[in-house]
């Protein structure tokens, strides 16, 4: 894993790239990054949905600024302590989803799941697609195919 820069410390559109830090972590900072996200996810779901939307479609295009220019910034395209996409992928995960913790704790580890293994078309995206909408747009589409299997798994166990 490369290094967290120093300037992460120091610059604030680093340090939300960073995830307020948590991207720092030594030992898989993608999940350390996925962890804060449900910290704050948890105020989040009491949102109605089209506040939630359109926070989501905020902090995407938020996302996507913040994280291209830290990682031109640096020099590394999708440092792996850029994790302000985990935040928002874990978030649409989450997008109208069943209330609990059982339902968090489930789409935690589906967004995980989708985001480490990057099936197709996920992969293939992850491949081609450069600049701050690029390190953005897999763990978006980690999120959505999260979303599907944790809202078929809510109504099949409904």
């Amino acid at each position: 894993m490369a290094t967290t820069p120093n300037s992460v410390w120091r610059n604030p559109v680093h340090f939300l790239a960073f995830g307020f830090g948590s991207g720092a972590s030594p030992v898989a900072p993608g999940t350390a990054g996925s962890m804060v996200a449900v910290l704050l996810y948890l105020p989040l779901s009491q949102l109605s949905p089209l506040p939630y939307a359109g926070l989501l479609l905020l902090s995407f295009m938020l996302g996507v600024w913040i994280c291209g220019k830290t990682a031109a910034d640096i020099g590394v395209h999708d440092h792996g302590g850029i994790v302000w996409d985990e935040f928002v992928g874990y978030w649409i995960t989450m997008f109208m989803a069943p209330a609990g913790w059982t339902w968090i704790i489930v789409g935690f580890f589906l967004f995980r799941l989708f985001d480490v293994l990057k099936p197709w078309p996920i992969n293939y995206l992850d491949r081609k697609v450069s600049g701050g909408i690029g390190i953005m747009l897999d763990d978006v589409l980690a999120g959505i195919m999260a979303a599907l299997f944790l809202q078929a798994a809510s109504y099949i166990l409904a």
